[in-house]
């Protein structure tokens, strides 16, 4: 199920976009501000942003920016301004689509499907010879195939696609083992230890990427320390 952040200002635009939403198994979070939908992002994964563009404070395209700056995140921009230089604007600064308001239920749809038709298309991904294939649930260096357990692959998925980012160990238990599991903070630790003499037995060098944060966790340097 796909995770879409719904941030306008006009709390019935956000309730009219989940009722369309919602039926069709999305999971719909809605924020009322550019700043508040950062702040999740900050915590929490999403699939897809449908952003406004006319907002308070900060608007859609800064909004835009300062996410496309952080995260790898497809967003489709809302926007009563149907002007050719403010279209232009969006897709420079990183929107993937846009459409106008008062919009079509079913364009709506569609331009959703097919923006993550695309990021399911591009669902590998590489890092410094690392090529993580989340199709084929493959990890391989160079030519050198990587055996990893179900949660040993959603901990790189979460590294790799979240670079730079301090995930404490309470975070990595609720994003991997669920908000119902049950873990130790000593689980998690072995999983990192186990994950790294798996990089490592393939010539990988995990410790100059795969960092503890002492105290806090664990991150996925992009570069070598």
């Amino acid at each position: 199920m796909a995770t879409i952040l719904l941030v306008d200002d006009e709390s019935r635009m956000l309730e009219l976009l989940q009722l369309y939403l919602s039926p069709l198994g999305y999971k719909c979070i809605k924020k009322s501000s550019a700043a508040d939908a950062i702040s999740y992002l900050e915590s929490e994964p999403a699939d897809l942003v449908l952003l406004d563009v006319m907002m308070p404070e900060m608007d859609g395209w800064e909004a835009c920016r300062q996410i496309k700056r952080y995260w790898d995140i497809s967003i489709i921009m809302l926007t009563a301004r149907t002007e050719k230089p403010d279209i232009v604007k969006g897709l420079k600064i990183g929107a993937d689509d846009y459409i106008s308001k008062p919009f079509d239920e079913e364009e709506l749809v569609a331009r959703i499907e097919a923006v993550l038709r695309r990021n399911k298309s591009q669902e590998k991904l590489i890092f410094e010879g690392l090529v993580l294939d989340q199709d084929s649930y493959g990890l391989k260096f160079h030519s050198t195939d990587i055996l990893l357990t179900p949660k040993e692959f959603s901990l790189m998925i979460l590294f790799l696609t979240n670079q730079n980012k301090v995930f404490s160990r309470e975070h990595l238990i609720s994003s991997i083992w669920g908000q119902n599991g049950f873990t130790e903070d000593r689980t998690i630790d072995s999983h990192i230890r186990n994950l790294r003499d798996k990089l490592r037995k393939a010539g990988f060098p995990a410790d100059n990427y795969l960092s503890t944060v002492w105290g806090i966790g664990y991150k996925w340097q992009a570069t070598r320390n």
